[in-house]
């Protein structure tokens, strides 16, 4: 008897989080898949709608301005994700050293990532201001011509926002990895006549390398949701220039009252964040490997 209760005890405490699982997440993943296969308006309850199958899947094949809104967020997504992390991981390595206020300087790196999503839309909306804002005034005064950075430059903006406003996310988890590195191996380097380049390329780099795919994967997968910050700056202008999935997916189910498109498109953006996800994890394991082998090369030489 006693052996049983063991034995249930593990599934007994799981329950709890499994139910709650299926309730959060599961339910309305499922719910959401079989509203993509039915012509479903907000005025209807799932169950009065028509069955369509893949219509609305194939609809969306044939509709460019899905296909616009795809690529501008795939655009946006890698631009974001690209500068971000070139940045953050910079900015850890510059600051992974003793210096003198250098808390100080911490804490003010991570300030952007703490403001609210609608908050930083409407901070950029008056800095790009085109007669008021902080950048055209600036211009205005070294005698350069105002840009029209909500009009024709519009994507751009937004990916600089997005980049002041996420940055200190890898800054972050980047300098978490730096210093939990082994120090033996950056001595071993350091004894071998390693330089402070040849150090971060061929020891910091490779050792750091899950870390940074996993955060790299973290916000690619944020980047491919980000709407506040876009909503309130351009709501998706000039036409459709900065319209991405997720203000197309927001405006289909609530302007155009389409909820089986809008969960045809949520359902194709899972898509590809799932396979994005297997390919980083993949990657993530090779990485894993070849640090593995570092370690133990390092090790080995002590």
């Amino acid at each position: 008897m006693k052996s049983t209760l063991n034995r249930l005890t593990p599934y007994v405490f799981f329950m709890p989080a499994a139910v709650i699982m299926i309730i959060a997440l599961f339910y309305p993943l499922l719910y959401m898949i079989w509203g993509s296969f039915r012509r479903w308006s907000p005025s209807q309850q799932i169950g009065e709608t028509e069955f369509v199958g893949l219509r609305n899947y194939i609809s969306l094949w044939n509709d460019p301005n899905f296909a616009e809104s795809m690529g501008v967020t795939l655009k946006f997504a890698v631009s974001v994700v690209t500068i971000e992390m070139l940045l953050g991981v910079g900015l850890a390595l510059l600051l992974d050293r003793n210096i003198r206020g250098m808390s100080v300087l911490r804490t003010l790196f991570i300030l952007p990532m703490m403001i609210a999503p609608v908050v930083v839309g409407l901070m950029w909306r008056y800095i790009y201001h085109p007669t008021i804002g902080t950048f055209n005034r600036f211009l205005d005064t070294i005698g350069v011509e105002r840009v029209d950075w909500l009009g024709q430059n519009a994507l751009m903006s937004v990916i600089i926002a997005d980049i002041w406003q996420w940055t200190p996310f890898i800054f972050i988890l980047s300098l978490a990895a730096l210093q939990s590195l082994p120090q033996s191996a950056l001595e071993a380097s350091r004894i071998d006549g390693a330089t402070g380049w040849q150090q971060i390329w061929h020891i910091k780099i490779p050792l750091m390398m899950p870390v940074l795919i996993v955060t790299c994967l973290l916000r690619l997968i944020d980047a491919f949701k980000v709407l506040e910050v876009i909503l309130v700056m351009t709501e998706g202008g000039p036409g459709l220039s900065t319209e991405i999935l997720a203000l197309r997916i927001s405006r289909t189910a609530t302007e155009f009252r389409e909820l089986g498109v809008a969960a045809a498109m949520s359902n194709y953006l899972l898509i590809l964040l799932m396979l994005l996800t297997a390919a980083m994890f993949t990657y993530t394991k090779l990485q894993e490997a070849r640090a593995n082998r570092l370690r133990m090369a390092v090790e080995a030489d002590d």
